[in-house]
């Protein structure tokens, strides 16, 4: 994925806001919250993304995927991809669906229901 199809994506979803901060990463927060980072990697863009305790086990060791950078390590459980192989472009949309979903749901319901994000 590159990073207009990333950023056109994520601007799809609901409540989002984007930021391009630290060292020109695209950084797409609901309510306030970051759900997904584009950038890092300069040979090829590279997303890291929330994801459940299961989906980390998961992923961590799979061919181009590693447990996120610097989030990882403070015992957060993101992901980061990185390189080929990876996850196919429909799977990463789906990560960064399910990113933002967690993320909406770790706010409070006041929060959810101001950003139209409870029924």
């Amino acid at each position: 994925m590159i990073y207009e199809d990333y950023n056109a994506f994520c601007a799809s979803l609901p409540a989002t806001s984007h930021v391009v901060q630290w060292g020109g990463a695209h950084v797409w927060k609901v309510g306030g919250k970051v759900f997904v980072i584009g950038g890092w990697n300069k040979d090829q863009p590279s997303f890291s993304f929330k994801v459940s305790h299961i989906a980390y086990e998961m992923l961590q060791e799979q061919p181009g995927l590693r447990p996120a950078p610097y989030l990882a390590s403070r015992g957060m459980k993101w992901i980061q991809h990185y390189e080929a192989p990876g996850l196919s472009d429909e799977e990463l949309k789906d990560y960064i669906r399910e990113s933002h979903h967690l993320v909406a749901q770790g706010l409070s319901k006041k929060k959810q229901r101001e950003l139209g994000l409870l029924e």
